[in-house]
């Protein structure tokens, strides 16, 4: 059975070590770490080169939750192992990187990831160089993450994004904040229990309830249908089954529906459905 991703989007204080940001998984050969680098001097992100060499160089951008821990380094190091480039950004006000959460929607930080690597990135530790001329690219986001997801593939340098249990309209936001707190002020609530590791002002979180800013579903006349593929489990407390049918029904984009798990995590729907979404890589 799969365990939750977290909570409005969402958070689990059951995590395996205090600092995630810093365990370090990777494949024989590269120091047994994953490597960081800056983007756009602002975005931190960790990121793995394949662990052998293809004909191609294809690339995985995952994208977080939010609020969530950066624990995707299992993740990173699996699809590494599948001969892969990853990139794991933290997005801009969150964590690691610069800048202030919301201000910029998040789906342009990741695109940003994509502008610069083919002109070069350093490795923040030991200084070495990296460029990445990737034939493919695609994106991997989950709940907060499945927006950027999809709102990625609006880009023609995206070839295809897999979004689990994504927000797909933020009409949900007033009941999945009250799943979460019982604070009136949900930004609040996430600079008390966060600290700086969200920078999030109060009017940008309200930025959400406009319904046109980092949202899905305001952008759906333009999604092109073969380039999506989602997955939702059907008793999802966090962020409904519902929305994903009815964004799938509206943009043709692929729904694989998994009748229990909840808030699915996403490395676990990757790791479990592979094949599939290979396939979908693929197709």
């Amino acid at each position: 059975m799969y365990v939750s991703e977290g909570a409005l989007f969402p958070f689990s204080f059951f995590y395996p070590a205090l600092d995630a940001g810093l365990l370090s998984f990777a494949p024989p050969g590269l120091g047994g770490r994953v490597f960081r680098t800056r983007f756009k001097k602002e975005i931190v992100a960790e990121f793995l080169p394949p662990a052998r060499a293809g004909k191609r160089q294809r690339l995985i951008i995952l994208c977080d939750g939010m609020p969530s821990i950066p624990r995707k380094q299992p993740l990173v190091e699996f699809l590494a192992g599948k001969g892969f480039w990853v990139v794991y950004p933290r997005y801009r006000g969150a964590w690691e990187s610069g800048g202030e959460f919301l201000q910029r929607s998040p789906h342009e930080d990741i695109l940003d990831v994509v502008d610069e690597l083919p002109k070069g990135f350093v490795e923040c530790a030991f200084g070495r160089r990296f460029s990445v001329n990737a034939d493919q690219i695609f994106v991997i986001g989950g709940s907060f993450g499945g927006a950027a997801a999809i709102l990625s593939s609006l880009d023609s340098r995206v070839n295809k994004v897999v979004a689990n249990c994504p927000v797909t309209d933020w009409e949900i936001l007033d009941r999945s904040e009250k799943l979460e707190t019982s604070q009136e002020d949900y930004a609040v609530y996430i600079r008390e229990a966060f600290g700086n590791a969200y920078r999030l002002s109060d009017a940008n979180w309200e930025k959400l309830r406009s319904g046109n800013f980092y949202s899905p579903w305001a952008r759906r006349t333009e999604i092109e249908s073969g380039k999506v593929l989602i997955f939702h489990a059907m008793d999802d407390p966090h962020v409904p089954y519902a929305g994903s049918v009815r964004f799938a029904e509206e943009t043709g984009t692929l729904l694989r529906t998994v009748r229990r798990g909840g808030h699915l995590r996403t490395e676990d729907v990757v790791r479990k459905h592979w094949e599939r979404i290979k396939k979908f890589f693929d197709s």
